[in-house]
């Protein structure tokens, strides 16, 4: 163990690559993401205003409007279709329509309306030009109700305004912002993608040194080339060498723990400090919440991390060298972030991606940890991801601990082989 320990440290910190993916991006890209969603909300969203009725009704429910900060009024068109102009030409993402007859039907006392188009390829905008007006017309209904009520003291208008009273609360994200819902999910994304990089990458590096050294085939997986070796050293009538402290099969299996808890333990000891950045550091520094307590998170981010890791060693078993598994991990990145059901509802999507994205670590990793850090749960309420993490670091350390068997079989029989044959 001690000595599978020190290998791997060496073949991770004299790899420029393994540097680049298992320590300099999980230190850059948080800041990268962060940064660019620093904003939270979108604001000043600019808007065009088509006013056929130019009233001061209508001119006092532009103003109000373009006084919110999800909105700024840069343009008053003279007809709908010069409006649409500028939202094609992308210098408005949103039309405000007010009806020729907005201010008349108000006076006769009839429900008058006002038109509001958004451009949806962006739902931010959506969001705050609705929010704008709504909010606007909501006020400036009031206002009309306190000047038809005819009150005479204040408490009555602030009754005729409000009847029912309400307040909004924003739970665990008070600014609605963008960073607070998404940043949390990318992390723990970040950490199992650049752990199934790192993984895969220094196996690849394993198998190409292996491929210099011993001259084995090209690689460590029992290929029908390297079968048809063993198979062709078996029925080959060559004198035979033992030697007490070579190999034998029966020497796999414990082999192959070693080879196995080294490892492990190697990418664990490197990333205990960047899961430290990740969870801790970085939502400080851009202030996203953070209610959580520090020591149930780092006791829920144990499973997830040996979960990856055994997960990252299993998969990174199958690409033959090292650049195919950076095309595996970039591609299935975006996928990954999705059936942590963060962007949508996983209680929407059909059996078959429910069932699929229960084998993947990110997904109850993501869900623990915003319930834990953003949403202020304790360990205890988060059972059952902790619960299944384990599970995963039980299942697939299994599979791991097979795919290293596996592999010390074929490499003591090649080596066998080779020693016979050269004897």
């Amino acid at each position: 163990m001690n000595k599978a320990f020190r290998n791997a440290i060496r073949d991770i910190f004299t790899d420029q690559g393994l540097i680049i993916f298992l320590i300099l991006v999980p230190l850059v890209y948080p800041l990268l993401y962060a940064f660019i969603y620093t904003g939270e909300t979108v604001r000043e969203v600019p808007v065009v205003v088509v006013d056929a009725d130019g009233s001061t009704r209508s001119r006092e429910f532009v103003r109000r409007v373009d006084a919110t900060a999800d909105v700024r009024i840069i343009s008053h068109a003279a007809s709908m279709s010069e409006a649409e102009g500028y939202v094609r030409r992308r210098e408005a993402y949103g039309i405000l329509q007010i009806p020729a007859d907005f201010t008349k039907r108000l006076a006769r006392m009839e429900q008058t309306r006002v038109g509001v188009f958004i451009d949806m390829s962006g739902m931010l905008y959506y969001k705050a030009v609705l929010a704008a007006t709504t909010d606007v017309s909501l006020a400036m209904n009031a206002d009309i109700k306190v000047e038809r009520a005819g009150n005479i003291t204040q408490r009555e208008d602030e009754i005729t305004q409000h009847p029912l009273r309400y307040e909004q609360v924003a739970l665990f994200n008070p600014q609605s912002g963008f960073a607070s819902f998404l940043i949390p999910a990318v992390l723990i994304i970040l950490l199992q993608q650049t752990l199934l990089l790192g993984v895969g990458m220094e196996a690849g590096t394993r198998r190409e040194r292996m491929e210099r050294s011993h001259h084995f085939p090209p690689t460590e997986e029992f290929t029908l080339d390297a079968r048809q070796l063993i198979e062709d050293a078996q029925t080959t009538e060559l004198p035979t060498r033992s030697h007490p402290r070579r190999p034998q099969p029966q020497h796999a299996s414990r082999r192959a723990v070693r080879q196995l808890l080294g490892r492990s333990m190697a990418f664990l000891v490197i990333y205990i400090p960047v899961t430290f950045y990740c969870l801790f550091v970085v939502p400080r520094l851009f202030s996203l919440p953070q209610i959580g307590n520090p020591w149930e998170i780092l006791l829920f981010a144990l499973p997830f991390l040996l979960a990856s890791i055994f997960f990252a060693i299993t998969i990174g078993s199958l690409p033959r060298n090292r650049e195919i598994i950076i095309l595996l991990v970039v591609f299935s990145s975006i996928p990954m972030l999705f059936l942590s059901g963060v962007s949508w509802p996983g209680s929407a999507f059909p059996w078959y991606w429910k069932a699929f994205s229960c084998l993947v670590p990110s997904t109850f990793g993501v869900n623990g940890f915003i319930r834990l850090n953003t949403m202020g749960a304790h360990l205890p309420e988060v059972q059952h991801e902790y619960l299944v993490l384990w599970g995963q670091v039980f299942v697939y350390g299994l599979l791991a601990w097979w795919v290293t068997r596996k592999n010390e079989l074929l490499k003591i029989s090649l080596r066998s082989y080779r020693n016979d044959a050269e004897a």
